[in-house]
């Protein structure tokens, strides 16, 4: 009898750190829907179901916007009142930030950080907020807080998911092209991801939600993804919707919804078919529209850094890490000490690089222009020149501490064992720089206005020259340079600031930045992240051109035992268990005998294990000695013999083959394009050996001179 004419629950699926065949998991899926497409035409209720099934990929993404667009605002609001909760608090409402708090206060513009409402920790504890002690005391609670929601952050992430740690997206990239991670989108680091992502960045670590925002995303698509059949047990289908949710994770982390989908296309996707572009379109649209909809930032704006510059940009003329607790708490500690001196690192990073990004008008209302405004009113005139003054001077100085300082922190934050993101202390660093060197630029047009540099086009002083575009340029030069991204940035940054008018500067600053970073190195940050983490993750972009064949990278090598195989119908249950004790194998080549090696198909290690262990409970008569059969037909047994046990069903008849003098170049684009986890080497129709993903990655490591055991998993 074959036991396995219904499918056994397990058989077909993978464990922990394996790569899936993507090849399989598609053929699945083709037949599944050619059985709902037949089925259809044979009653109403067989159509309605076909509906259902082609209707329930978008009402998954629909489910996915609301979710993360919700979360993304829940984080957003309670970042803000935690960031500020170190500092004071409001009378009017505990809930309140301190901008909130002082909206329908009455206050001047210079004091239009200071309201009755808003009670600082000094005024509260000592009933006035001036003097040295007052000083100490605010100094004394803003790194009290700190630290207190770093270890709580980092005790969290320990003691009840650990993956939720990092930013996820080196992980998310390795899930996406295949590999297995249980419990990595669960729903435990899908809570405390989301818990400890405010602690984190409320602790003034120099972190972003940004990219943790990707993970938070990706966990309410995999958590989701289990109310669909056609999605929860198929793998490959699961990755459409997980690049789906990574785009609506950058909408709602930056509200750039079209950003968001090519953030996924080009950064993070292993797979994109066409209709997961339409469908992550969708999902970011939806997330967009549900965190506006909250308007967490209080200001009717999706963007995060809106600008509004009044000069175009063309010219006119034409490790701790074994002990990662103690980890945060140091880490933390040192931040928020270095922090509270200087006003513009105590700020959290988002509203630093909201102010780097202002342009000094008038009526602006930036701290970085406000020497501009008093320097103006004294002149009466209409357009300031900016001259350099005290405020300037001050100002400048404590933006060159803050970049070494956020340098310097943030290399040593990422990594950490807290939810942390990359991309906005990036933007922070490159903000900083851009903003010195606006300033600069600004001081010598105003001074020597009659260089040939300026003549024709800078002639009214410093009013040609913008320092908040320099900042935004900065940004993205440092976020490229950092990541690698091009087309993705530009797109992420006009959305993010609402500067399409300046996406050519955009457009140059993160060209150059690539090209001088892989002048540097070649990897960008994720990848990095990857290679040191030992996931087997075979990158897309990099091109493969040195001459080796499949028989210089196949198992057995020369020396080693010969290969592990199962014949098609000459093996006991006892010899397979044997097998399957003795090696560690993912699946076993199957051959019509050993002595003429001609390749039948390739059987899954799990599939095997999971169908001899149902046989022996559930089939009368299978021993140790029954006989395996992989054959349509088996011969007829004596009635005293044991029973037999087919297992044809679980046998892949079409493995993937190619021949021993096939040019590596063309396998590793094979693994690359179509996803294997491996292949079979064979020379005159006979089986020589096998090729796995991790045998490829290994052969790249060698050739690029790098440890080849780096690569830990299969």
């Amino acid at each position: 009898m074959d036991f396995l004419e219904e499918p056994l629950p397990g058989v077909g699926t993978y464990e922990d750190f394996n790569t899936i065949d993507w090849v399989r998991e598609k053929s699945r899926d083709r037949d599944r829907h050619r059985e709902i497409t037949s089925r259809s035409k044979e009653s109403t209720w067989a159509l309605i179901h076909s509906v259902s099934d082609a209707f329930s990929g978008w009402l998954l993404m629909l489910l996915i916007g609301l979710l993360a667009g919700s979360l993304a605002g829940l984080i957003d609001i309670s970042a803000h009142w935690m960031t500020d909760l170190k500092e004071g608090v409001c009378l009017a409402g505990f809930w309140f930030n301190h901008e909130h708090c002082c909206w329908k206060s009455n206050t001047t513009f210079t004091d239009r950080d200071k309201c009755p409402e808003w009670k600082s920790w000094s005024q509260l504890i000592l009933g006035h907020g001036e003097g040295a002690f007052a000083y100490i005391l605010n100094y004394f609670m803003y790194v009290v807080w700190a630290l207190l929601f770093s270890l709580l952050a980092v005790l969290l992430v320990k003691g009840f998911a650990p993956y939720a740690c990092g930013s996820g997206i080196p992980e998310i990239k390795t899930i996406l092209s295949g590999f297995i991670i249980r419990g990595y989108l669960g729903k435990w680091t899908l809570i405390i991801k989301t818990i400890t992502l405010v602690l984190a960045v409320s602790s003034g670590l120099s972190l972003g939600k940004e990219g943790p925002l990707v993970h938070v995303a990706c966990c309410c698509g995999n958590i989701l993804c289990h109310l669909f059949t056609k999605y929860r047990k198929n793998e490959a289908k699961r990755r459409e919707v997980l690049s789906a949710a990574a785009a609506a994770g950058v909408s709602v982390a930056f509200g750039a919804p079209i950003g968001g989908v090519l953030f996924s296309l080009e950064e993070v996707s292993y797979y994109f078919p066409l209709k997961t572009l339409w469908r992550s379109f969708f999902a970011a649209l939806v997330a967009a529209f549900t965190l506006r909809s909250i308007n967490p930032f209080g200001n009717s704006r999706l963007v995060l850094f809106y600008v509004e510059f009044h000069m175009p940009w063309r010219r006119k003329t034409t490790k701790l890490g074994k002990y990662p607790v103690l980890e945060v708490f140091v880490v933390t500690a040192i931040t928020a000490i270095l922090a509270f001196p200087n006003e513009y690192t105590r700020m959290s990073t988002s509203e630093l690089i909201s102010e780097l990004f202002n342009d000094c008008g008038i009526l602006d209302s930036s701290k970085l222009c406000e020497y501009v405004n008093d320097f103006n009113s004294t002149k009466g005139d209409d357009l300031p020149d900016r001259a350099a003054g005290p405020g300037v001077y001050t100002a400048m100085w404590q933006l060159a501490l803050a970049l070494i300082m956020k340098v310097f922190i943030t290399i040593f934050t990422f990594g950490m064992k807290v939810p942390s993101g990359l991309f906005i202390p990036s933007m922070a660093v490159g903000a900083i720089a851009g903003r010195l060197l606006g300033v600069a630029m600004e001081q010598l047009a105003y001074y020597h206005h009659d260089w040939a540099i300026f003549s024709g086009w800078c002639s009214q002083g410093a009013d040609c020259i913008t320092p908040g575009l320099y900042a935004m340029v900065g940004a993205a030069a440092c976020l490229g340079g950092v990541t690698r991204m091009t087309v993705s940035l530009v797109v992420i940054m006009f959305e993010l600031t609402g500067g399409l008018e300046y996406i050519v500067p955009l457009m140059a600053a993160a060209m150059t930045s690539k090209w001088v970073a892989d002048a540097i190195g070649r990897e960008g940050i994720y990848d990095a992240h990857i290679r040191l983490n030992g996931y087997p993750f075979l990158e897309a972009k990099e091109e493969f051109s040195h001459k080796t064949l499949a028989m210089d990278v196949m198992r057995p090598r020369r020396n080693d035992p010969p290969l592990t195989v199962i014949t098609q119908d000459s093996m006991t249950v006892e010899d397979v268990e044997t097998i399957i004790n003795e090696t560690t194998y993912s699946g076993y080549p199957v051959v019509v005998s050993r002595e003429s090696q001609r390749l039948v198909g390739f059987v899954l290690r799990r599939d095997l294990i999971i169908s001899v262990e149902n046989a022996r409970k559930k089939q009368d008569g299978i021993v140790s000695t029954s006989i395996i059969y992989f054959t349509d037909h088996s011969p007829p047994l004596p009635p005293s013999s044991p029973s037999m046990l087919k297992l044809r069903s679980i046998l892949d008849l079409s493995p993937f083959t190619v021949t021993d003098q096939t040019p590596m170049e063309i396998v590793v684009d094979i693994f690359r394009k179509l996803g294997l986890r491996q292949c079979l080497v064979t020379h005159n129709g006979k089986l020589l050996g096998i090729i796995t993903k991790k045998d490829v990655l290994k052969h790249i490591a060698q050739l690029a001179n790098q440890d080849p055991d780096s690569i830990l998993f299969n």
